[in-house]
């Protein structure tokens, strides 16, 4: 008997079936996300073309990636890639991964630095780069040093910066959050950012299985109340930053008002940024021009 012939609309059916029977709470966006990355079409492309026959390596590897998603292994993780702005960078188990709200976090850092044409900017906790290395895209005189505890995130955030052609103005350090950076670099930098764990220790345990199961603890965990990291920076951002320099930090929602209390008497110009869905998620502020380094 000859082997039945899988079109783009018979994969894309079967597997919105078979996700949602495994509590996949969005199993369209994820077939779709799934067939998109085994085919290399695009997902208007799928509809489009919904009657394409797959190719035995399309369906071998389509079948790998449907059975990594039924077990619950996020979709990011699965493909090996996030959209962010302008880009699509890549992300790996074991680097965090990137969210839409991070987006406004590099709106803040843009607008601070409109006016600077070679800006110094430091990306602490960096992750996949994600914020680096969109600022060094859209900011073609800034020179960014991106910073992260992981290796792997370390090397996530080369490859970022390499597919990007920014990677002669992103260096990426492994270490502990200013440790690693050059002694010259104090009391010259234009731009702090970070977006650093921040989510309090107690509600760890809350988090959507699908988070908590993958994503990197070391990522996620902010302290008992979610700004022990931001505290670090905090109180070492001043003596790196140059006069009327900036820094933002993202946020748990809920601790945003107090970061932004502790900052005030310190830095100039505190104020919060609100998300893409409205929740106060930035905080951010200016070193005064009289402020001790």
């Amino acid at each position: 008997m000859a082997e039945r012939v899988w079109t783009v609309k018979d994969a894309l059916e079967w597997t919105c079936e078979y996700l949602g029977r495994k509590d996949d709470e969005h199993p369209r966006r994820s077939a779709e996300w799934l067939l998109s990355s085994a085919t290399g079409l695009s997902r208007v492309e799928l509809y489009a073309y919904h009657d394409r026959p797959l190719s035995g390596d399309e369906r071998a590897c389509y079948r790998t990636l449907v059975a990594r998603r039924a077990e619950g292994m996020p979709l990011q993780y699965v493909t090996g890639e996030m959209p962010f702005r302008h880009l699509v960078v890549h992300v790996e188990p074991g680097v965090f991964i990137p969210r839409p709200e991070t987006e406004v976090l590099v709106d803040v850092v843009l607008e601070h630095l409109a006016d600077v044409p070679e800006p110094v900017v430091l990306d602490l906790c960096t992750g996949s780069g994600c914020v680096a290395v969109s600022i060094a895209s859209e900011h073609p005189g800034a020179r960014v040093w991106a910073v992260d505890l992981s290796e792997q995130a370390v090397a996530t955030t080369r490859r970022n910066a390499g597919n990007a052609n920014v990677a002669d103005r992103v260096q990426s350090l492994h270490g502990d959050l200013f440790d690693p950076l050059p002694q010259e670099l104090i009391g010259t930098v234009d731009f702090v950012v970070s977006n650093p764990p921040y989510i309090p220790s107690a509600d760890l345990p809350d988090l959507p299985a699908e988070i908590l199961g993958f994503e990197p603890a070391l990522a996620l965990d902010g302290g008992s109340d979610g700004l022990h990291t931001f505290r670090r920076i905090a109180g070492e951002a001043g003596r790196w930053l140059a006069p009327g320099g900036g820094l933002a930090v993202e946020l748990d929602s809920g601790c945003v008002a107090s970061a932004a209390g502790e900052l005030r008497g310190t830095f100039e110009g505190v104020t919060v940024r609100r998300d893409l869905a409205g929740r106060e998620r930035i905080v951010y502020a200016r070193k005064g021009r009289s402020m001790l380094r």
